[in-house]
């Protein structure tokens, strides 16, 4: 059977009523995704949510979170962006023990055939993000766990250049090379799954691919100039699905979330209708 991982990242969600951005209600975004999910013709065996959960990291916007999540009855597994806090996370959401007590939230769990291990690379006040000598050590001994199995590595910060200038300076600022010369090492590694970009970038990395996902909300503007403006916009949300299958490699798939069916909407039959 195959093994179906789902990628969510940066929701952002704030308070009930209240907007991200004092523009942008993020959480509709949010709910429409979730029942998305539960519509797919196949159900993920994981949700994995790559950091900035919420927009401020505080107690009213997990609990808003944790609500609208509620509905997904597959495991949903949790890692904080630079917009939330360690603490607040592991308060407001007690029932999930992989988030540890203290310290770093990383951890490594069984999804299917797959292992999924998830990097911790917050700097608490800061955007950017990092990967310390303590990080990249627990990861060295977790990838040395499981050198028979196919891992996805789950983090915040891409560990590469954008070339989205604003976002790229505050992006990993520490420990990229060392990951990309452990993945090198252990061609285990599958993936290297990434939020913060709320855009869909792949990148070639230590022999594997790096990755980002889009938000199920707004997107990061496609600006490649290096002195680009920092600016968001409204293009269609999305989410990724990392497939496992009983042989062979790891296939991503990127997809838009909700109804885009323009005047031509699709049949079951597989046959459009007229």
């Amino acid at each position: 059977m195959t093994t179906l991982l789902l990628q969510l990242s940066d929701p952002h969600i704030r308070e009930p009523g209240r907007l991200a951005y004092g523009r942008i209600n993020t959480a509709p975004y949010l709910a429409r995704a979730v029942q998305h999910i539960l519509d797919l013709p196949q159900m993920p065996d994981a949700v994995v949510i790559t950091g900035d959960l919420t927009d401020f990291g505080r107690a009213q916007e997990y609990d808003h979170l944790r609500a609208l999540l509620q509905p997904l009855h597959m495991p949903v597994y949790l890692l904080p962006g630079n917009h939330d806090s360690r603490e607040q996370l592991r308060a407001s959401f007690p029932d999930h023990a992989y988030l540890g007590r203290s310290g770093y939230v990383q951890y490594s769990v069984p999804v299917g055939r797959m292992q999924l291990i998830a990097l911790d690379t917050v700097i608490p006040g800061a955007s950017g993000g990092s990967l310390c000598e303590e990080r990249l050590t627990w990861l060295q001994a977790e990838l040395a766990a499981h050198r028979e199995k196919p891992v996805v590595i789950a983090m915040h910060h891409p560990p590469f250049q954008t070339l989205i200038g604003h976002m790229d300076a505050i992006g990993l600022t520490q420990g990229a090379a060392e990951l990309e010369a452990m993945v090198a090492r252990h061609p285990q590694v599958e993936r290297i799954i990434c939020g913060h970009l709320h855009r869909s970038i792949q990148v070639r990395f230590g022999g594997s691919i790096a990755s980002t996902a889009p938000s199920p909300a707004h997107q990061v503007r496609l600006d490649l100039a290096p002195d680009a403006a920092s600016a968001w916009m409204l293009e269609p949300p999305g989410f990724a699905l990392h497939a496992l299958p009983p042989v062979g490699r790891l296939v991503s798939h990127t997809a838009a979330i909700g109804p885009w069916e323009g005047p031509y909407p699709f049949h079951e039959s597989g046959r459009l209708i007229d």
